[in-house]
């Protein structure tokens, strides 16, 4: 397994980059959250990698930091994720996000990935809490509180996607009020801006 490559930026496309290693032009298939640490065409690059082989295909995945790597291959073991879907969750989940929502069985909130269905999120769940056990989370992968999976409950059944809910609970000041109300308030003044 190729479990991680560096080199030189080459290209951007819309799901994937050229990293040029030694002469050689490797496509990586990445989620979005790694697109906003990327430096600029030209500059280094370091990410951690997962090959797919097929029997008339290899595609190279890669990934920011390793937890966000082994969830993918975790989300894999799943009946019914392929890894383009696995790519799709973690283009829309932090890997915080993805083990609060397996920890706090809320299918609910995997379903609204598009392509994940209320059954393969229930099996999502179901499958992984299991092997995704809080004494086992590697260092920096520790759970979002439910008081924050609410508050993007509440912002995507306001037509909000997902992933502008996370940015706007990430505005929400660290000394914030518990209360869900207050919260999702603040969650919108992000909006506002």
């Amino acid at each position: 397994m190729i479990a991680s490559i560096s080199g030189t930026l080459q290209s951007r496309r819309d799901d994937s980059i050229v990293v040029q290693v030694g002469g050689v032009g490797l496509e990586v298939l990445i989620p979005s959250s790694v697109f906003n640490v990327l430096g600029e065409i030209g500059q280094p690059v370091a990410l951690f990698t997962y090959l797919v082989v097929r029997e008339d295909s290899l595609r190279l995945f890669g990934f920011a930091t390793e937890e966000e790597r082994g969830l993918f291959d975790l989300l894999l073991t799943v009946q019914g994720v392929g890894p383009k879907l696995a790519l799709s969750i973690l283009s829309i989940f932090s890997p915080e996000m993805l083990a609060n929502a397996i920890h706090g069985d809320d299918p609910e909130v995997i379903s609204r990935v598009p392509g994940v269905g209320k059954k393969t999120a229930q099996k999502i769940v179901l499958e992984l809490k299991g092997k995704l056990l809080p004494e086992t989370l590697p260092p920096g992968l520790a759970a979002v509180s439910r008081l924050d999976t609410e508050v993007i409950g509440a912002l995507t059944s306001l037509g909000y996607s997902i992933v502008e809910a996370q940015a706007a609970l990430q505005s929400i000041p660290r000394d914030a009020p518990e209360d869900i109300e207050e919260r999702v308030r603040l969650a919108l003044g992000y909006f506002a801006d």
